[in-house]
């Protein structure tokens, strides 16, 4: 494994920067995103190497990873599919939705696609409850899905991918740089929509 700070030594020093003198254990997500970005996901060598970095212990920075749910420890699609089929949503037809999309998706859930685009994961409340069936795409938000308009958004997802593939970090600090900035997909997804812009 090629170490983050040979091959990425500006931006860690920037992230570090952000801190007090001390604190560099405060960079800990940032480097995170990083390693995930350069190796596709968070097994053992790259969480070891975040801590050695920053120099914190193992479990400290493992711990922190196994909080969020888009860090991963095994390799996951360039699309993170997160759906919502809690109560709520279940109530609004997500749980009826769900074999459409894991047929569309060509995966189930828990799985990865056979191409290799798409993780799909079903997850406790988006915060979208009045919108479903709904999902997350990495930090896109798509609401009130039926077959059509799922049809759509794949269509328009996939295309994106033929162009500029996705990066494996979903979203935050680490290169490509413009990861963070990507076009978001337009799909079933009001632009500007997201986990503040909508609620249930």
């Amino acid at each position: 494994m090629d170490t983050l700070q040979r091959r990425f030594p500006e931006e860690i020093k920037a992230a570090v920067a952000r801190y007090p003198a001390g604190r560099q254990a405060s960079a800990v997500i940032s480097l995170l995103y990083l390693a995930q970005a350069a190796y596709g996901q968070l097994d053992k060598d790259a969480i070891d190497e975040v801590a050695s970095v920053l120099e914190m212990d193992p479990t400290q920075v493992r711990g922190v990873a196994g909080f969020y749910s888009l860090f991963f420890e095994r390799p996951h699609g360039g699309y993170v599919v997160q759906y919502c089929n809690d109560l709520p949503c279940a109530l609004r037809g997500a749980e009826d939705f769900l074999p459409v999309l894991e047929e569309k998706l060509g995966c189930k859930a828990g799985e990865t696609s056979a191409d290799g685009l798409f993780t799909l994961e079903c997850v406790m409340c988006l915060a979208a409850c009045d919108r479903a069936p709904m999902m997350q795409v990495n930090l896109e938000y798509f609401h009130d899905l039926d077959a059509a308009t799922l049809d759509g958004l794949l269509a328009e997802l996939r295309a994106r991918a033929a162009e500029d593939p996705p990066r494996r970090a979903p979203f935050g600090f680490g290169p490509p740089s413009e990861m963070a900035g990507a076009a978001p997909a337009t799909g079933a997804n009001p632009a500007g929509s997201g986990p503040t812009g909508q609620g249930g």
